[in-house]
């Protein structure tokens, strides 16, 4: 795919037990132009549990791309035609995870041991559908850390017409670490990054990992194509309010907090009703006011309250008195 027809400069990664529903309908109030991306869901979830509970989401979501977890290419492209049908803007295949569940199905992380098999599995999906095929990946996997094996890995897998890498500029450890930990304790190797760039420069290269700060963001970009942010955005996601002004339209006014959870509050509403517990939704608000006066209060206030059986709007509307 021609990488000027990609347009998502910054993303919000995929991330388990965060970027639900939920969460991404509330990102969407603060910015309306970052690519999201779902949790990760395995093919074999799709194939065979509840597809449309999986799969579904609020038309406001867009753009937004699903990650699928999975070894098979005839199965992930059928996944693929799937996720199309139900108008998803990408689909990304995950080959970074290394927590031993992914482990055991052989896919995520370890998947970068099988550079063939890879690029298989993205052939097939590219050939299954329209939209882009993406690929989010490690530097390295356990002691396969070379920045010549690195190399091939690439070169295999654009053999399928994949060339849109995410990279974590980190390697991963599928045993010693938890995925905690392979989040933090192998070191960030942006340079590696540049590096890749520099060698394919037709590639479409997206930095994630230990971004912290929009000033952060803007010098990746300075070399790199897009940036992926992470936990960042869980922790405090009025982190995003700035992102549309700076990149991609300074007229764009940033949306206050209180205003955000206004905007919110309907959709709480409506989901509440459709049998949704409030603490499922409240949740993602914990971090809203990370860094202001009042946000212990927040914060408690919501936790306290939120999990209770009878729990409804009321609960955020007292929270915010507490501002």
């Amino acid at each position: 795919m021609n990488k000027a027809l990609y347009p998502h400069r910054i993303s919000i990664a995929p991330m388990m037990d965060y970027t639900d529903r939920h969460l991404r309908y509330l990102f969407r109030l603060i910015s309306a132009r970052t690519l999201l991306y779902t949790e990760m869901i395995t093919m074999e979830a799709i194939l065979r549990g509840d597809r449309h509970y999986l799969l579904d989401y609020h038309s406001a979501e867009h753009p937004l791309a699903l990650q699928l977890g999975g070894s098979d290419p005839k199965k992930l492209a059928i996944c693929a035609r799937i996720a199309q049908d139900y108008g998803y803007d990408e689909i990304n295949l995950n080959a970074g995870c290394p927590s031993d569940r992914v482990q055991q199905g052989k896919f995520g992380a370890c998947l970068m041991k099988e550079p063939t098999l890879v690029a298989d599995c993205l052939g097939e999906m590219r050939e299954s559908v329209a939209i882009p095929v993406t690929i989010k990946t490690r530097l390295g996997v356990d002691e396969i850390d070379s920045y010549d094996y690195l190399v091939q890995f690439i070169e295999q897998v654009m053999t399928s017409g994949c060339d849109i890498f995410i990279f974590h500029a980190r390697k991963a450890w599928l045993q010693g670490l938890s995925p905690k930990e392979n989040r933090t304790v192998p070191p960030l190797r942006y340079d590696i990054v540049h590096q890749i760039k520099k060698d394919f420069p037709g590639l479409t290269v997206i930095l994630n990992g230990g971004i912290q700060t929009v000033s952060d963001m803007q010098a990746a970009l300075e070399k790199l194509d897009g940036v992926m942010v992470g936990r960042q955005a869980c922790d405090s996601p009025y982190f995003l309010a700035e992102f549309d002004k700076v990149f991609y339209d300074e007229d764009k006014e940033i949306p206050s907090r209180i205003e955000i959870i206004e905007q919110f509050i309907p959709y709480i509403e409506t989901q509440l009703k459709q049998g949704v517990r409030l603490n499922s939704l409240s949740r993602h608000l914990l971090g809203l006011f990370h860094g202001t006066k009042n946000a212990k209060q927040w914060r408690r206030y919501l936790s306290e309250n939120s999990h209770k059986a009878d729990a409804g709007i009321e609960v955020i509307r007292e929270a915010m008195k507490l501002l």
